[in-house]
């Protein structure tokens, strides 16, 4: 069923418009982009995989020589007996993958794929500054987590420190500091703590403060 119509365009997963979809993309739909324009330049995208299948995927687009980029953070799970920690998605359900138009058959076929994000029957990548941003967090060193979309905020620029230029929005949640970044096209964001003093924010605006419970 994947690859039946795969000649005819990308199969892609529609959100019908940047908003429908809400936090968790809850009125996703399936269809197949015809007219699709392939792009001279590899692109990012995301792609929508089984539950609990990032990993795999992930390992079996690189095995086709695909890049791929599968964000990770630590979290601590209680168990029966003991707390362990585990690596996991940033993103639950998507694995970001980077290729040409002439590359979709391949990136369609890796088990596990369910479709590539797309909004109103177009195609839709995600921006190059997104990708970086949340692989400079990943690296950073810093706490990183999954965060509620962040729509409304003041930009601001880290001036110093591993994540030196990145742009995010500054948001406080009692005594901590954390630098939010979105992926606008999944309608989710990535947090990151980070020291006040590494970061400049425009005079005169009032920090919103993130209210415990």
């Amino acid at each position: 069923m994947l690859n039946r119509n795969v000649g005819k365009g990308f199969k892609a997963c529609s959100f019908g418009s940047r908003h429908a979809g809400g936090m968790y993309g809850r009125n996703m739909r399936t269809e197949y982009l015809v007219n699709t324009q392939p792009s001279l330049q590899p692109c990012w995208y995301a792609l929508r995989v089984r539950p609990q299948h990032e990993k795999a995927v992930a390992s079996g687009l690189r095995d086709r020589v695909l890049e791929e980029f599968l964000p990770l953070y630590r979290a601590r799970r209680a168990w029966s007996d003991r707390i362990r920690e585990l690596d996991l998605p940033l993103f639950d359900g998507y694995v970001f993958c980077r290729f040409l138009h002439e590359n979709r058959v391949t990136v369609l076929r890796t088990p596990g794929v369910i479709c590539v994000v797309g909004f109103g029957g177009e195609l839709s990548p995600v921006e190059d500054r997104e990708i970086d941003s949340i692989r400079r967090m990943v690296s950073s060193g810093f706490p990183v987590m999954p965060w509620p979309f962040l729509k409304v905020g003041k930009r601001i620029h880290i001036d110093h420190g591993p994540l030196r230029g990145l742009d995010g929005t500054l948001l406080r949640m009692k005594d901590r500091w954390r630098v939010v970044v979105s992926v606008g096209l999944l309608q989710r964001s990535v947090a990151v703590e980070i020291d006040r003093k590494l970061v400049s924010v425009a005079e005169n605006w009032r920090v919103p403060v993130r209210r415990a419970g």
